[in-house]
């Protein structure tokens, strides 16, 4: 059993540490008994972009965040081995299209989504050669009140959507996986410079070993909360999400650097390094 770690997060200059954790069901898991693991510590919830946003003007010190922002924030660590991934279909991201997708001509991007932004146009890139003009499907909005040519539409709100009027989905997770032959990782916890993270590191991986042993009582909360159906939600956590960044991840993760600063998305490649965790936790 994971003991609470002794008071890692207070500070003595200012105040206790400031984690930040993304609002979606996906995340769930990743902060199962995280707060009595890390009684100091102040957890609030955003969305992605949001939370990113944050910790880079330092109102947070660690933060769930897109993995796309690594390649921004190379100052920024990598504290856990803990991370939101896909070995395949991933169900909460999703790119709709009005028209087959070599005639995309016009993108919507959903506001909360930067990593998916990005593997959106390296798979359309990728696949058909498109380059689609990028314009923003605002956060409340739903997929069918944007007039692109293809909507791309992450979290909940990808859970929830219906396609209406779409003539075909990509599932992202999916999508990645079979084109690339690699594991795909959304979001990882990462701290900004001179945050002390060893003991927090080993606390956000016992709160995920805690999530993944109750995926159950997890799903049967989340399913009543979100009023979605338990068959559904079950599947979305033990099937569609991979909670670990092992080898595989990592590699997966560099390759879509890779692949984005070759389109000119980025101009960094990062290097993908988890500092004071055990990989093999």
């Amino acid at each position: 059993m994971h003991e609470p770690v002794d008071d890692p997060t207070q500070q003595p200059s200012s105040g206790p540490l400031r984690i930040g954790a993304v609002s979606y069901l996906n995340t769930k898991p990743l902060v199962y008994g995280l707060s009595e693991l890390l009684p100091a510590a102040e957890l609030s919830f955003d969305y992605p972009s949001c939370l990113a946003d944050s910790l880079a003007t330092g109102d947070l010190d660690i933060a769930l965040v897109p993995s796309i922002e690594l390649a921004s924030h190379p100052e920024w660590s990598i504290i856990s081995d803990a991370c939101i991934g896909s070995l395949g279909p991933v169900l909460s991201v999703k790119l709709m299209f009005r028209v087959p997708p070599p005639d995309v001509r016009e993108l919507a991007l959903d506001e909360g989504s930067r990593t998916s932004s990005v593997l959106a146009q390296i798979l359309l890139s990728e696949l058909f050669g498109v380059r689609p003009q990028l314009t923003r499907l605002p956060l409340g909005r739903e997929p069918d009140e944007s007039a692109a040519d293809a909507v791309l539409v992450i979290g909940d709100r990808a859970i929830r959507s219906r396609q209406h009027e779409f003539v075909e989905e990509w599932d992202l997770g999916d999508r990645w996986c079979r084109w690339a032959e690699l594991p795909f990782v959304f979001a990882m916890w990462v701290a900004r410079p001179g945050v002390a993270t060893e003991a927090v590191g080993a606390a956000l991986a016992a709160a995920r070993d805690r999530g993944c042993q109750n995926l159950g009582t997890i799903a049967r909360d989340q399913a009543a909360a979100m009023q979605l159906p338990l068959q559904l939600v079950e599947d979305y956590l033990y099937r569609n999400l991979y909670f670990q960044m092992g080898p595989l991840q990592r590699q997966g993760l560099e390759f879509y650097y890779q692949q984005a600063a070759k389109l000119g998305l980025i101009h960094t490649v990062p290097r993908v390094t988890v500092d004071d965790c055990h990989l093999e936790h």
